[in-house]
């Protein structure tokens, strides 16, 4: 069964209708149990400042193409999922940190990171929240993400003979 969607601020309003499961997890609840920003229904949502209410209904049919009376469809027909989707999710969800390293440069960081310090882990969330905040005790930000595959194994077409 497709899932009806809406996710409202105090400024807007997203309703869709007629999601797919797959769709619904990796564009809403991925970065919602994350605490990341995301795109949906032509808006840009944070998390934090939003509220989401996901059904699991029948598909609504072309007599309910009007948004709002597809969503008053969908409120009768269909059953409120966000707590238990929710909660899938966030187990789901593999469990990212930041490490922080307190001091003076970048410089100093990589120094003492070098020398064996080991840095202090924080929630994935708190580290975002402090970036998109611009909190200005943070002076650096390293990401590290994870390598492709060497390109050196790529192996060559052989070329094609011409006239041999």
């Amino acid at each position: 069964m497709p899932f009806h969607v809406e996710i409202s601020s105090p400024l807007e309003q997203a309703r869709v209708l007629d999601v797919e499961e797959g769709d619904l997890r990796t564009t809403v609840l991925e970065p919602w149990v994350r605490g990341l920003p995301f795109e949906f229904g032509e808006h840009h949502w944070q998390p934090r400042e939003c509220r989401l209410t996901i059904l699991e209904g029948p598909a609504l049919n072309s007599v309910d193409a009007d948004l709002d009376e597809g969503w008053t469809s969908a409120l009768r027909a269909a059953e409120d999922v966000t707590r238990p989707l929710l909660e899938a999710a966030e187990k789901s969800a593999p469990a990212r940190t930041a490490m922080v390293v307190e001091a003076d440069s970048v410089d100093a960081a990589l120094r003492e990171l070098r020398a064996g310090r080991v840095p202090r882990q924080i929630p994935w969330s708190s580290a975002a929240e402090r970036i998109g905040a611009g909190d200005p005790e943070v002076a650096a930000v390293i990401l590290v993400v994870k390598r492709a595959g060497p390109t050196w194994l790529t192996i060559p077409s052989p070329p094609t003979g011409r006239g041999r």
